[in-house]
């Protein structure tokens, strides 16, 4: 369950850095001004890093396969490195940083839960 919400979060977070430079003058007319704030921007990629790098350890513990893991290492330089660019400076390359690696983490995600899945008797399908 907790990989299912990171992928669906890391997605919706890649597509929220890549349309954030596109929509920024637009959100203050809107009152969502808020949803462009750096310390929200990087308290959420902490906490997707963190989701990531929990789930993917527990599942490692389960699989035993590092193919999930080797897509988070570079998932995670990327977002960090994201937050780190100076916004104002450069936005296309921050807007690329994390949005990349928002994708990364959230195929990371993907890869985890097949990984995961144990087929049993009480698989659903073929």
């Amino acid at each position: 369950m907790a990989d299912r919400f990171g992928a669906t979060a890391s997605f919706l977070c890649a597509i929220h850095c890549a349309l954030l430079p596109f929509v920024i003058a637009v959100l203050p007319a809107l009152g969502l001004a808020v949803l462009a704030d750096h310390a929200i921007e990087r308290a959420f990629v902490v906490f997707a890093c963190t989701l990531a790098t929990v789930m993917l350890l527990l599942g490692y513990r389960r699989h035993r396969r590092a193919n999930a893991l080797l897509l988070l290492l570079p998932a995670l330089a990327l977002l960090l490195a994201g937050v780190l660019v100076d916004f104002e400076q450069s936005a296309v390359t921050h807007a690329w940083l994390v949005t990349t690696g928002g994708s990364l983490l959230a195929i990371a995600h993907l890869v985890n839960l097949r990984l995961s899945h144990v087929h049993d008797a009480n698989c659903r399908h073929e």
